[in-house]
């Protein structure tokens, strides 16, 4: 018999902790009532010290410099039975190595398949991190904050042993200032704790689970169960960097595009400023072209500016220019004492998107979604930012001539997002909700709030064209349906220049979510998950599922998701399943079907499932991992990459 335990007590004062966060102590007595799990977390993230509106990516420039704090850093994980001691003996009170074993950890990676020890690929609860660092002393006179690309899944940071802030959440990033906390000319280290347990109040959500058995288990043997068939992946992800600004700064700026036509494009943007003295500054907004030449300027925190014809930011297939971007660069003055302030520079695309019960138009123009469903996965790094596979999946997807991916199930790295506004690649942008069950107001406030960061990181982004509310949620249930009015509209307060939309699994008589989206995306696997194997089905229930989706709700439809797993160089004839063969007939059956889906108007999208293989949880019907790819987790093509090629090239 298993148990489920996932308690919130409200014993704030658990192991010294003065605040809500992630606490798993785990007592060494044989009581499964003494070996429970707590878990403390502020549903509305409000962490201490963090920024409360921007979260602009760290860019140099005359005013502002960076450093770089990833590389090499002391590890640890805590014991599966002692989870709180290093808060009891205050590991980040003094050098890692002085309480506890430790070893070497990149910092970007996830830690769990760094090492030989099972013990770390498996881990749950808490794991710490620790390096020290030097900074220059001309920062003393500067604005210094620290921030994470990502960190899975919560985090608490310490500056020379003095706690600066935590997140909840492991796909986005967050910053805190921290100048006072730092010794200029002497050594400073920072010390961070990482937790990846995922609860029913998460986002995605999990729950720990207790075996009971006695005769198969021993006393309060638990583990990690979770709702999603990707890895879960931990450890600090992506880019850690400390700035420098000067002490009144750039602190969001942001830009809107809405108003455009061949002949004009007008910028509208506002700025908003931090720091001290705000009052004596004011601000020049100046827009420069691809060569670098300035074409139009303003001034004030907020207003518009007029480009005469501009360049267009375009998707890959649709002009002949793709993804051109302007840069706005934004400068404070300070008018009495005629000097210059706070420099930044965000690049941005001029284009604007429209909807209607058929069609998303980018610039005017239909657009037909040909990309994948995707995941931030790679051998040895894990979800861990890889610049050299980062950029081999962009020439894979160029090679393939897709126009687009979705950042399935959770949002990507800001440096692969930055491809996609330079390469014109089309992204449904996701956050982490996956699964979603227990519809209860704790977990809307932490989908609320996922979603904040998300919208504030990518606002600016012109790849971005879509944000996805979740993927695969139980959207049957009837109290899923005030849920999602709610997650739907809360997401239109945020911004109304792009659609909103949801991966749907349910069937379309039984879903309750499709009323609030503005585009309808769906996951469907005839021929692999219902009917497995008979091909010869795939084209007709494609047809039907779509249009009945369409018919329900006149709206627009992108198929997100369909497939087959293939082992790469596994091949039968006739084609069974998991073979090379089988995969290609599955995709040719389902192409039939989008040919003539799109025909009747309203399916505006195919994006198989996956482009690359990836890793999973432990399971026996997947080896190794998901085997769905039309690439295998190396990036090489099986037959299914070749026929997807050919099939993208003859797509406008």
């Amino acid at each position: 018999m298993n148990s489920i335990y996932t308690d919130k007590s409200e014993d704030k004062g658990f192991a010294e902790l003065s605040h809500d966060w992630f606490c798993l102590p785990l007592e060494a007595s044989q009581s499964r009532v003494s070996m429970h799990w707590r878990i403390f977390f502020a549903t509305v993230i409000c962490v201490n010290g963090i920024h409360a509106s921007g979260i602009l990516y760290p860019r140099p420039s005359e005013s502002r410099e960076t450093l770089t704090l990833d590389g090499i850093w002391k590890f640890a994980i805590a014991n599966r039975t002692e989870q709180n001691k290093g808060f009891k003996d205050k590991w980040y009170a003094a050098p890692l190595h002085h309480n506890v074993e430790v070893i070497d950890m990149p910092v970007p990676s996830s830690y769990n398949d760094i090492t030989q020890d099972a013990n770390i690929r498996d881990h749950i609860g808490w794991a710490w991190y620790q390096r020290d660092f030097f900074l220059p002393k001309s920062w003393k006179s500067q604005q210094v904050s620290i921030r994470f690309g990502s960190v899975n899944y919560y985090a608490v940071v310490w500056i020379n042993g003095v706690e600066v802030t935590n997140h909840s959440g492991g796909y986005l990033p967050f910053e805190v200032k921290i100048t006072e906390h730092l010794k200029f000319g002497h050594l400073n280290w920072i010390t961070v704790a990482v937790n990846n347990t995922l609860t029913p109040w998460t986002i995605p959500q999990g729950k720990i689970v207790y075996h009971n058995d006695s005769q198969r288990y021993p006393a309060g043997y638990y583990e990690q169960q979770y709702n999603f068939d990707f890895f879960n992946f931990a450890g600090i992800h992506r880019p850690v960097i400390l700035s420098a600004t000067p002490k009144t700064y750039i602190d969001d700026i942001t830009i809107n595009t809405t108003s455009v036509t061949d002949s004009l494009g007008v910028i509208f943007y506002s700025v908003e400023l931090g720091g001290s003295k705000i009052a004596a500054y004011s601000v020049i907004a100046e827009i420069y072209d691809a060569q670098h030449r300035l074409v139009a300027q303003a001034k004030g925190l907020k207003g518009e500016i007029s480009i005469n014809n501009p360049n267009l930011w375009w998707p890959r297939g649709m002009n002949e220019s793709v993804g051109y971007l302007y840069t706005l660069k934004i400068q404070l003055w300070n008018d009495a004492k005629n000097v210059e302030g706070d420099i930044y520079r965000l690049p941005f695309g001029v284009r604007f998107i429209e909807w209607n019960s058929t069609g998303v138009y980018i610039n005017g123009k239909s657009v037909y979604f040909k990309g994948f469903g995707r995941h931030e996965d790679a051998i040895l790094r894990g979800r861990g930012l890889d610049l050299v596979t980062l950029t081999k999946d962009y020439n894979l997807m160029r090679w393939i001539e897709a126009n687009s991916f979705r950042t399935s199930h959770y949002p990507y790295s800001e440096e692969l997002m930055d491809l996609a506004d330079q390469q014109g690649f089309l992204v449904i942008d996701e956050v982490p909700a996956v699964g979603l069950d227990n519809f209860d107001d704790e977990l809307l406030e932490a989908h609320m709030q996922t979603l904040k960061e998300l919208v504030q990181r990518d606002k600016n982004r012109p790849a971005v064209v879509m944000w996805s509310i979740g993927n695969e949620p139980q959207s049957q249930k009837q109290v899923s349906a005030h849920y999602f009015e709610r997650v739907a509209n809360y997401t239109r307060s945020l911004d109304l220049a792009r659609p909103v939309t949801m991966v749907l699994a349910q069937s379309y008589a039984s879903d309750l979510a499709a009323q609030f989206l503005d585009v309808i995306c769906i996951n469907r696997y005839f021929g692999w998950y219902s009917d497995t194997g008979h091909s010869e089905l795939i084209t007709y229930q494609m047809i039907k599922e779509v249009t009945a989706w369409h018919e329900k709700h006149l709206k627009p439809v992108v198929v997100t998701e369909y497939g087959a797993g293939a082992l790469a160089g596994l091949h039968t004839d006739p084609p069974v399943v998991w073979t090379e063969d089988y995969q290609v007939v599955l995709m040719e059956q389902n192409f039939k079907a989008f040919d003539q889906l799109r025909e009747m108007g309203y399916l505006i999208g195919e994006m198989i499932w996956n482009f690359a293989d990836f890793a999973t949880p432990q399971e026996y019907f997947r080896p190794t991992g998901c085997m769905k790819g039309v690439f295998t987790r190396e990036r090489q093509p099986k037959f299914a990459a070749h026929f997807l090629r050919r099939r993208y090239a003859q797509l406008t």
